[in-house]
């Protein structure tokens, strides 16, 4: 078996671990991507809204809501810069209940606590001027709110990448491995040609299956304890009337069926919340129920009520990583103050880890410097 050694070894190419590459190799560094399926961004990072949040739900002082409102002006910046289609087209998050009226104000609070100060409370005409087919009762406007293509976005930042030096290694799963007395990480890769890697330094971006990478490797600090949450998205067969995604109140563990656009217009409904408890990789089933139709049917006809039923078509859906034992947890990235070496690990890197991975990505790559 063959063995290499390697100056930066980035695991994972999602979205974030593209990102983190793009960045680590724009500052000279010597990168290897590895990833353990066929092509890059086949997880998560393939099956999101792929919505740019403007930071208004996360806790003060979080990881999520420092990278998400950095992450916002960079992702624009770069999206104009690079060609990369995109749309500042905003949101509405929209009230149908007396009770959801008066928790708006509390969600402007906790936005501009995080620096976001664009809000705009509306009430029912004000919204209908905006979104005539809405019923609703008010509504905050988000103007900061956008979509964009994510396969043109990594796309873009692995082109980058590659042009820098950086290597993309797919089919590549990181079997187990090692910290060296040296501080490096001995690595065993396995795959199509199995190899073993030395690398000084390790980042990982594995997503959905971070912390099982992390417990395989010896002499890595025990990684947190996840959970999965499963997200089913259903199409619209028909155009829809809306210029605007719109969102009701958030939900547990999730910001509600919502309706989004992609930049063709296509709208698509979801997701919903369903909790997992098989977190093995042949145990998640991405099989949206037909079923589920009517729940979702009755969640979007409480803020649209012209909605036709039939036109909704079971599509696609997501799995997105949570750290256990919170309601909204955080972002949980361990550096080298926490590892015995120049590494770090990245943990429930879900909403907003698109719109903050260009954020995330110069942090690692200032902090591994």
């Amino acid at each position: 078996m063959e063995r290499f050694e390697v100056d930066t070894v980035v695991v994972g190419a999602g979205v974030v671990g593209i990102a983190v590459a793009r960045a680590l190799a724009l500052a000279g560094r010597e990168v290897l991507i590895l990833e353990k399926n066929a092509h890059f961004g086949e997880e998560t990072s393939a099956r999101n809204s792929e919505v740019i949040h403007a930071g208004i739900y996360y806790a003060q002082g979080s990881l999520k809501a420092r990278h998400c409102l950095r992450g916002l002006k960079m992702l624009y910046s770069y999206c104009a810069a690079h060609g990369v289609p995109h749309r500042k087209c905003g949101k509405l998050i929209v009230a149908t209940t007396d009770a959801e009226c008066a928790a708006l104000p509390a969600i402007i609070c906790k936005a501009e606590a995080n620096g976001v100060t664009d809000l705009q409370m509306l009430d029912a005409e004000e919204v209908r001027q905006l979104e005539p087919d809405l019923a609703v009762k008010s509504a905050l406007l988000s103007p900061s709110t956008g979509i964009i293509d994510i396969h043109s976005y990594m796309l873009t930042l692995l082109g980058e990448a590659e042009a820098h030096g950086a290597q993309l290694v797919t089919r590549a799963p990181v079997l187990g491995g090692r910290v060296t007395d040296l501080g490096a990480v001995d690595l065993d890769i396995g795959g199509d040609e199995p190899m073993q890697l030395t690398a000084r330094s390790l980042v990982n971006c594995a997503g959905l299956w971070a912390a099982d990478l992390a417990g395989r490797i010896e002499g890595m600090p025990k990684p947190p304890e996840m959970r999965f949450v499963k997200g089913n998205y259903f199409s619209y067969s028909r155009k829809v009337p809306f210029k605007r995604l719109i969102y009701p109140a958030p939900r547990d563990g999730g910001l509600g069926v919502h309706l989004t656009l992609d930049m063709n217009g296509r709208a698509k409904f979801g997701p919903d919340t369903e909790w997992l408890s098989n977190r093995q990789p042949d145990g998640i089933c991405y099989t949206v129920d037909a079923q589920l139709r009517d729940s979702f049917s009755a969640a979007v006809q409480t803020y649209w009520p012209t909605l036709d039923v039939g036109s909704l078509q079971p599509d696609y859906s997501g799995v997105r990583p949570k750290i256990a034992g919170a309601d909204y947890p955080d972002f949980c990235i361990e550096g080298p103050a926490s590892i015995s070496g120049p590494h770090a690990m990245l943990y429930g890197i879900e909403s907003p880890g698109l719109t903050a991975s260009l954020s995330i990505a110069a942090d690692l790559s200032e902090l591994l410097q």
